[in-house]
């Protein structure tokens, strides 16, 4: 493993952080909806992400949203992994893609949630964070690929069709994901989990969590309130018309 000092590797980490967040800027429900002549924010909740699209547009669209937006989340990350994934930080054997993946994916939340392309008025943050995990698993193991994919399909799917609370189940996904990463780091460096850059590991899975739970603080209120909109699987998969329909 090569060796790299922080003093060679500062202006690395800025230049990511300053890419990943203006990646996310880029905003795929937009788009989607201007090709379909709609313009995100007056439609439904208003909000320029996956779940508004899947309730106009129904779920074929909203899947395509949530598939742009999951590699926006993970290929900056993957990308990072593959140029530091031989690298370790000096003095320490803490592998320095473990770092960057989530730190590249921390900085592609902040774009989406708070897009200055957009007034700072973006998304929640979801798809692209499950995204992010979905690739980072793989990154750890070429089967998590599949496993991931199967935890989001019947796992984060599954419980949002039981309940109908979307966004409970997708911020369930997302703490899920978080323990599944933090067990591995765990395992990986449980025997220095005190140096600095193994924290820092850390700090990143929590201020993933941290990001889409606050997007999703009125949701959270209303959830509590009794007054959250239910999300019926069923129902989205007709779209706007469907909905209105049954």
């Amino acid at each position: 493993m090569k060796e790299i000092a922080f003093s060679d590797l500062w202006y690395w980490l800025l230049l990511m952080a300053v890419v990943c967040y203006f990646i996310g800027c880029f905003n795929f429900a937009v788009i989607i909806a201007k090709v379909k002549h709609k313009d995100v924010h007056k439609i439904g909740s208003g909000n320029p992400g996956t779940m508004n699209i899947s309730r106009e547009f129904g779920l074929k669209i909203g899947f395509l949203n949530f598939l742009l937006d999951a590699c926006k989340g993970g290929i900056p990350a993957v990308v990072s992994y593959f140029i530091f994934r031989g690298c370790v930080f000096a003095g320490s054997q803490v592998v320095i893609s473990d770092f960057t993946r989530y730190f590249c994916g921390v900085f592609v939340i902040i774009g989406h949630i708070w897009p200055v392309t957009m007034k700072f008025q973006g998304g929640k943050g979801i798809a692209s964070t499950l995204g992010l995990f979905w690739f980072c698993m793989g990154c750890e193991n070429p089967w998590f690929i599949l496993l991931s994919a199967a935890v989001l399909l019947f796992g984060v799917v599954g419980f949002i069709a039981l309940t109908e609370y979307g966004s409970m189940g997708s911020l369930v996904g997302v703490t899920g994901f978080t323990l599944w990463q933090g067990i591995v780091f765990y395992l990986r460096y449980i025997d220095t989990l005190k140096n600095g850059w193994v924290i820092a590991c850390f700090m990143m899975l929590l201020c993933l969590n941290f990001l889409t739970w606050f997007a999703h603080r009125k949701n959270l209120v209303r959830l509590f309130s009794g007054e959250e909109h239910r999300t019926s699987v069923r129902k989205l998969s007709h779209g706007k018309r469907g909905m209105k329909e049954m």
